[in-house]
């Protein structure tokens, strides 16, 4: 994971100290606009800034990837709130959020392009499609979301796509306004730095800007809010859906060719072919790279090329940040192929949740009613996106060594040589499918380990300790995410003793007690994560021996206490929205990009309600997309 893994807290500082620059001095780029083929209606920045805003669309864009639209303007926009992890991340110096120059980008206010010239840097949506709930859904795209340039952070060389989410319409918005409602804004907003704050893979947002003037008309009048996100690509699955979908084969290749050389670090980064996909070990976990673009691997029937190589590549990284959700119980809520990253990214955060009871069935969405993206599916419904992937670079990767042949290039399959190729690249799919659930389960297993003070690697764990941990979790309805941290203050000292493990058991339930409907008694559930804690501490002696307080730290960096759940984002909400208390965005951004700390320097009181047992009520809460 650490290879596409970034701690927000370390990037960009040398020696303990931290040096950025101004955003004027941050150097910018448009590598996606100056390599892919805009919308042929307006091929030119000039072309969209001439037209009147309202004749870009909504409509349908054919052969193109993005079209150029500029941001509605933001009325006496109001800076909420920034993620200073996110300032440094991107190489911009500490005070630069105080500047008018940072405000009025972030609210869309500022361009650098200059009109007189025709020079700079034209903003961007782009064109995509994709499968929601099972079913294609045709032209779909960046509805209300708007790129204005991509940086490049002067320290780390990281270039990012820095985005308006909630700028206006564009021609992919089709019947909605391209807003977005200060409510689901602060979601977003929290939840991209809380991810992270926890290294997993993620988009990352910027700032928050609310828009004083702009009232937005969702299931009631809400006030409007833009949120100023960034990653090294907002490219997804859908993109390719929607090439697949219109038969253009040429652009595939383009497009492929743009995300090998320009969005990862070379053809030469992707992973060599496996002997055995589904065997997990270090040459599968950490394969061989360096392979030259032009090498074919593998034996007859399955030879690999460059663009089965890429497609390993995305499963691997999909099959990791996938891994992390569900070793901290993340649900995205709607993981449709428009919200599946082509780096691996945790992407577009609707209707989310942090699990609190541990159910595997949950979903955060109201509207899924067929539990289709509920915990526990998450990882075959990322695997079912990747397979439409798979589809979408079917040509390319079935066609093995004939991949660079001129006839093949230009003219596409041939009658004879189509059954060869479709037996090939169902086959590397297929085989694919083994890697990522390989990747999956060592991605798992390892933070599982680590969360559960466990360095060294015994296969008895995932059925002694991991699956019936889950299992009581889920019997006895106990809280997630509370149940690792409050494990890691517990001494093994003090577990000895069958009577000392039942009354330690108690620190694991909710603070009314036990509360599961199954009707469990409290002796019976005391007796069960007894048995279960007398397991963990001759597990964890075996690693640690009398280090117990050693052990206790490194659990510590590995649970976190804060995790941004659905009734404290609407606590958040209402504080902002409603009773106007601006200052409570600041609070809960540095709990959420520093999880793992004890105490935040804040309102001590509120830092612990938030961290402590989630009230009744406002457990296992749902929402909409409508945001």
């Amino acid at each position: 994971m650490t290879a596409h893994l970034t701690s927000g807290a370390t990037k960009g500082v040398s020696n303990g100290t931290y040096s950025g620059v101004s955003l004027q001095e941050l150097p910018k780029s448009h590598t996606f606009t100056a390599n892919l083929p805009p919308d042929p209606e307006f091929k030119t920045p000039s072309d969209s800034h001439r037209a009147p805003r309202g004749d870009l669309g909504p409509r349908m864009v054919k052969g193109a990837l993005f079209t150029y639209v500029r941001p509605e303007e933001t009325e006496t926009p109001e800076l909420l709130g920034i993620s200073r992890s996110a300032l440094h991340d991107i190489g911009l110096k500490d005070g630069v959020e105080n500047t008018e120059e940072f405000k009025n980008v972030v609210a869309g206010n500022k361009l650098y392009w200059d009109n007189q010239t025709e020079e700079g840097i034209y903003p961007w949506a782009q064109c995509y499609g994709g499968w929601q709930f099972g079913s294609w859904a045709g032209q779909l795209g960046d509805g209300r979301a708007i790129s204005l340039f991509e940086s490049t952070n002067p320290s780390t060389k990281t270039r990012y796509e820095i985005q308006l989410k909630g700028a206006g319409r564009t021609p992919y918005s089709r019947f909605a306004d391209g807003k977005a409602v200060l409510r689901s804004s602060i979601r977003e907003f929290v939840v991209s730095e809380a991810l992270n704050g926890l290294h997993i893979p993620t988009t990352r947002a910027l700032a928050l800007t609310l828009a004083p003037k702009s009232t937005v008309r969702r299931e009631r009048l809400e006030p409007g809010a833009v949120v100023a996100r960034f990653a090294e690509s907002w490219l997804r699955i859908g993109t390719f859906d929607i090439i697949r979908a219109r038969g253009d084969r040429k652009l595939v290749r383009t497009l492929a060719n743009y995300i090998a050389e320009h969005v990862y670090t070379g053809w030469e980064s992707l992973p060599s072919a496996l002997e055995d996909p589904s065997k997990p070990g270090p040459s599968a976990i950490n394969p061989p790279r360096s392979v030259p673009s032009h090498k074919i691997e593998g034996a007859q029937g399955i030879e690999e090329n460059r663009y089965t190589r890429l497609y390993r590549e995305i499963a691997r990284r999909n099959a990791k940040t996938v891994a992390a959700w569900q070793a901290y119980a993340f649900t995205n809520g709607v993981l449709n192929t428009d919200n599946t990253s082509l780096l691996g990214l945790s992407l577009d955060f609707g209707p989310f949740a942090f699990l609190d009871n541990f159910d595997p069935s949950y979903t955060p969405n109201h509207d899924d009613h067929a539990l289709r993206y509920s915990y526990k599916n998450q990882p075959s419904v990322i695997w079912w996106n990747l397979v439409r992937l798979g589809e979408s670079l079917g040509e390319l990767i079935g066609s093995g060594a004939k991949i660079d042949d001129q006839t093949f290039v230009d003219k596409g399959v041939s009658e004879d040589f189509a059954p060869e190729l479709i037996k090939r690249a169902e086959t590397i799919i297929g085989n694919v499918g083994d890697e990522y659930k390989t990747i999956f389960l060592a991605e798992y297993t390892r933070l599982m380990r680590a969360r559960l003070g466990l360095f060294s690697e015994k296969e008895s764990d995932f059925q002694e300790l991991f699956s019936e941990l889950l299992d009581t979790l889920e019997s006895l309805e106990l809280d997630f995410n509370h149940f690792f941290r409050r494990l890691s203050a517990v001494k093994v000292s003090d577990l000895e003793s069958d009577e000392q493990r039942k009354q330690k058991a108690s620190v694991f339930f909710h603070a009314e007690g036990m509360t599961a409907t199954s009707g469990v008694t409290e002796a019976a559930a005391r007796e069960r994560v007894a048995a279960w804690l007398d397991k963990w501490a001759k597990r964890v002696s075996e690693d640690w021996g009398e280090r117990d307080e050693e052990r206790e730290k490194e659990m510590k960096k590995a649970n976190p206490k804060f995790v941004p759940r659905s009734w404290v984002l609407d606590e958040i909400i209402q504080k902002v929205e409603h009773d106007g208390k601006r200052d409570v965005i600041k609070r809960v951004m540095a709990m959420a990009e520093h999880p793992f700390e004890e105490e935040w320097g804040g309102d001590r009181e509120e830092e612990e309600r938030w961290c402590g047992d989630v009230p009744r009520h406002g457990r296992m809460m749902q929402c909409s997309c409508s945001s």
